[in-house]
């Protein structure tokens, strides 16, 4: 019987064994599966660390991040693996032991875990910066939960105080950084919370004030309700927490006094009430805490002085307390006995000396004393104070030598000496400042020379050492600093070239080097630099401004220069520097003999390579006559060899119009000159017409192969006036007609742009008109190359279309306006002299006519001096082949150009047939118009004869004198 019965005991255990066994591998394979999951749902590389592909029992013990009590997951830590997903459900039943699940610094999606409200061993939850968003539920089943960070998240809706203040076993409290809460106010029943030891709701739309129910919470070590705009007082309440060790308090709207009581708190060790709108003093029992490591009080209005009795703390290491309303003097032996980090006292109005000591202990890094009223020197023990990163005492009244090791601290970013009242200068040690990007000390009395050593520096970004007395050269090797930024050096004493290195700077945004006394030229190559800050104004340079500065209106950058110039003439009002002499710049060198010797050298092979041009040129200019173009090198159509004068406003300068003087340009040949279609890079066409300015005897020699060229064709812009002469007498005449017409408006006449004049040549520059005369508009007439030249006929397959002839009402009309229009500028009435006059009125693309700018007074190349032909009256307006046909001078069909036309077309100074006889102009026509003012057309009086041609017509008297308000009265019709 008892063996029976033991052998059914044994039997039970046997069972009861093999039960327990079968439950403890499938606790294991519920553990392994989960995680497996857990891999599958948080993606990330980190998780390629959890390798399941074994084939024998996975060991997820000894996975990283995985900690086990036994054979049981306890804690899981996957911080800042930066996966991204959701957490799968069902985590408190395959992980029935987890105390500790830490998933900061990851991205969790799909809200708040609702699974591990069932965690009932869970004691850790940290999902900071983990993205959560949305509202949370009810936490208080997490009865034993004992830590809860969920800040720096994105959760949205009401705030969980009441839940949280049921979970009895919290000791730590972080919800910093969720901005998305709605506004609430802590309730008291917080104060439940007995083991509570870290409390922080900063940003966290909490309102009201500070509850002065805190007061009871003694367990506190940490309270931070930072960035809630509070409002109201700082309690006195807060005394009584004595195991408080950090309180933050600052981004609020608190007022008043700070207390008293916090005196009390004497493991207080971090103080924080920065921006808020505090008043009163400083309280001296709030200094005196032994433990006091960091007390800011930064932006507030607090008054009266600095405690002294912080210069006897042990354990301060940074005090701030920038932009308030503090007196007095610093604390003599701040920093002397503690490891003192930090020193920012800027904008108050403090008075003394700096702390001596501040540095004795090797730790300083941050000396801010900006905007005070600090006397005194620079302590030398700074010069040593090897750790300092930024030293700024700016706007004090410091004085005395700058010690040189300032200049020289290897750490430090920014060295800020600027307006104070040092003196001494900056030493070459400057080199072992390798990270230094910063350096200002402007306003001051620094003196002597900018050592080179500066460029060893290449840190450098911003230098200001402006209004100093600071002389010499720039340094050349101050164009290795590739980093730099600004560089303001004016109101010195520098003197010499600037250099050319300089040019180097990329980065360069700021140039200042005005009120100095630099000499030389500006160097072309810091153009490069634009549309950057360039300075030079107030300096001794000379020779000409570069025309990128010019381009970019800086001329008042440079003012002050009486040796400046400009190569070309400038229409601007504004500007007094001279036009650059032609011949070249004077450069005054005083120096030694030898250097006088080079200078000889140089000059013989420059006159000689200077002779050398000039018979080249004087070939080249011959052989152009001969051709009857020249290219616009061989003319000196070099940009500094014109002036300009414009009528309207251009977008386009000489560069385009010069360089484009080329032979397949042309249009037209005259005796005056040559006229070219340019096409602009704005697509826009003008004409420019190229009137000659030499002696007698080449104008003879050109009339005369003009005239083998039979009768000229071209394109009717311009006056038929052949400026001649190289005299100070018909320069002024020519500027005198040019203004006279570029100040005429009116519709129905020729555009004058501008005009450019040069010492070989003078070009006009007219509006482009692409549809002929009149005279060819309703026939569809096609002007040819050239004179005599007809042009090549393509093959059929590649003949351009026919142009389209104006059918019979538009040519009516056409005809009638330019009749009209002739008619109102004083052409005879006779029918066929109207008819032969249609080719004085240019065909407007559309449809407009238009015909020569009036002139007032016509300029004609005689053999031996320069006449001028006063006009019939009433013929304001007329052509130059209109003056050839009233001398009587009849060409062929050669002057009826297509679109523009020039002198030598009809009788116009160097056509086919006898040239026209004048008579000098007497007195002073013409006046008023030649000093500028607007014309206008109107009805003319009409001549006196209007039947055939007089016998004595081929010579033109001048018109009786009358006042040109008489000649010209008012317009009827005027545009602007």
């Amino acid at each position: 019987m008892v063996t029976t019965l033991c052998s059914v005991a044994l039997l039970l255990v046997v069972v009861a064994l093999l039960s327990a066994t079968g439950d403890g591998v499938a606790a294991l394979d519920a553990q392994a599966a989960y995680l497996s999951r857990l891999k599958q749902e948080l993606a990330g590389p980190a998780m390629a660390r959890w390798d399941f592909s074994s084939a024998t029992p996975v060991d997820y013990c000894r996975f990283q991040g995985v900690v086990c009590g036994g054979s049981n997951v306890t804690g899981i830590d996957l911080t800042s693996w930066r996966l991204t997903g959701r957490l799968p459900p069902g985590i408190c039943a395959a992980l029935p032991a987890l105390r500790d699940l830490l998933l900061a610094y990851n991205e969790i999606r799909g809200g708040f875990p609702a699974g591990l409200l069932n965690c009932s061993s869970l004691e850790t939850l940290n999902l900071s910066f983990a993205s959560v968003s949305g509202a949370l539920p009810d936490l208080s089943p997490m009865r034993a939960l004992r830590a809860l960070d969920l800040s720096d998240n994105l959760f949205s809706g009401a705030f969980p105080a009441t839940s949280i203040a049921n979970m009895t076993s919290l000791e730590v409290i972080n919800f910093n950084e969720n901005p998305g809460f709605d506004v609430w106010r802590p309730p008291e029943a917080l104060t439940r919370l007995r083991r509570l030891r870290v409390l922080i709701l900063s940003t966290t739309s909490m309102r009201g004030g500070v509850p002065a129910w805190l007061g009871n919470m003694t367990s506190l070590t940490f309270l931070e309700l930072s960035g809630n705009s509070l409002t109201g007082r700082i309690p006195a309440s807060l005394g009584r927490l004595a195991n408080l060790e950090f309180l933050e308090l600052y981004y609020n709207d608190l007022e008043g006094a700070i207390p008293d009581e916090l005196g009390n708190l004497t493991r207080l060790a971090d103080v924080d009430l920065s921006e808020n709108h505090l008043d009163g003093a400083i309280p001296d029992s709030l200094c005196a805490l032994p433990r006091l490591r960091v007390l800011q009080l930064y932006t507030n209005f607090l008054a009266g002085p600095i405690p002294a009795v912080l210069g006897n703390s042990t354990q301060l290491e940074i005090l701030s307390v920038y932009k308030n309303q503090l007196t007095g003097e610093l604390p003599a032996d701040l920093g002397r006995y503690s490891d003192f980090n930090v020193l920012e006292v800027s904008e108050n109005q403090l008075t003394g000396p700096l702390p001596p000591y501040a540095c004795a202990n090797g730790k300083l890094q941050y000396i801010l004393v900006l905007s005070n009223l600090l006397t005194g020197t620079i302590p030398a023990a700074y010069a040593d104070c090897l750790p300092l990163l930024r030293f700024r005492v700016s706007s004090n009244h410091l004085e005395g030598d700058v010690p040189p090791g300032i200049f020289a601290l290897p750490h430090a970013s920014i060295v800020d000496l600027s307006y104070n009242h040092f003196t001494g200068s900056v030493p070459p040690s400057i080199a072992g400042a390798k990270n230094l990007t910063s350096l200002f000390a402007s306003a001051n009395r620094l003196s002597g020379m900018l050592p080179p050593e500066i460029a060893d520096v290449w840190g450098l970004v911003k230098i200001d050492l402006s209004n100093n007395l600071i002389a010499g050269p720039i340094p050349a090797a101050m164009g290795r600093l590739v980093r730099l930024n600004q560089l303001s050096l004016q109101g010195n004493r520098l003197n010499g070239p600037i250099p050319e290195t300089l040019a180097d700077l990329r980065s360069l945004n700021v140039l200042n080097l005005s009120e100095n006394a630099l000499s030389g030229q500006i160097p072309e190559a810091l153009c490069a630099l634009l549309p950057n800050s360039l300075d030079f104004a107030g300096n001794n340079l000379s020779g000409p401004v570069p025309p990128a500065m010019i381009k970019e209106g800086l001329l008042e950058s440079v003012a002050g220069n009486p040796g400046l110039c400009v190569a070309f003439r400038l229409n601007l009002s504004d500007t007094a520097l001279p036009l650059c002499q032609k011949g070249g710049e004077k450069r005054g060198f005083a120096g030694s003999s030898w250097i006088v010797g080079v200078c000889c050298v140089v000059c013989v092979v420059a006159m000689l390579a200077l002779a050398r041009r000039w018979v080249t040129r004087r070939r080249e200019l011959k052989d152009g006559e001969q051709d009857g173009t020249s290219s616009p090198g061989s003319r000196g159509g070099g940009l500094s060899s014109y002036d300009v004068t414009s009528f309207h406003k251009l977008n386009f300068d000489q560069h385009e119009i010069v360089e484009a003087l080329i032979d397949k340009n042309i249009v037209g040949h005259g005796g005056s000159g040559t006229v070219y279609k340019i096409e602009l890079s704005s697509g826009e066409l003008v004409a420019v017409k190229k009137l000659w300015v030499s002696s007698s005897k080449t104008k003879q020699q050109r009339q005369k192969q003009h005239q083998h060229r039979g009768h000229g064709h071209g394109h009717g812009y311009g006056h038929g006036r052949g400026y001649g002469g190289g005299e100070e007498d018909d320069s002024r005449e020519l500027r005198t007609e040019v203004e006279t017409l570029g100040s005429i408006r009116h519709k129905n006449i020729v555009k004058l742009y501008c005009c450019y004049s040069g010492a070989d040549c003078n070009l006009l520059v007219y509006e482009y008109m692409p549809n002929g005369n009149l005279w060819d508009a309703p026939r569809g007439h096609r002007r040819g190359p050239g004179p005599g030249v007809p042009p090549p006929r393509p093959p059929v397959h590649h003949r351009p279309p026919r142009r389209q002839v104006v059918q019979h009402p538009a040519r009516r009309r056409l005809r009638a306006q330019g009749g009209r229009l002739r008619h109102r500028q004083g052409a005879p009435g006779h029918p066929r002299r109207r008819r032969r006059r249609r080719h004085l009125v240019h065909h407007h693309h559309r449809r407009h006519v238009r015909v020569p700018g009036p002139g007032v007074r016509l300029l004609v190349q005689g053999d031996d001096q320069v006449r001028r032909v006063q006009l019939r009256g009433g013929a304001h307006g007329a052509g130059h082949g209109e003056e050839a046909d009233r001398a009587g001078v009849r060409g062929d069909e050669g002057h009826r150009a297509v679109g523009d036309r020039q002198g030598g077309g009809r009788g116009g100074g160097g056509g086919a047939g006898q040239a026209p006889r004048v008579e000098p102009l007497q007195g002073r026509d013409g006046a008023g118009a030649a000093r500028g003012r607007p014309v206008h057309l109107q009805h003319p009086r009409p001549p006196p004869h209007h039947g055939r041609r007089r016998p004595d017509a081929r010579r033109v008297r001048p018109a009786p004198r009358q006042p040109l308000r008489q000649r010209l009265p008012r317009p009827e019709t005027q545009t602007s």
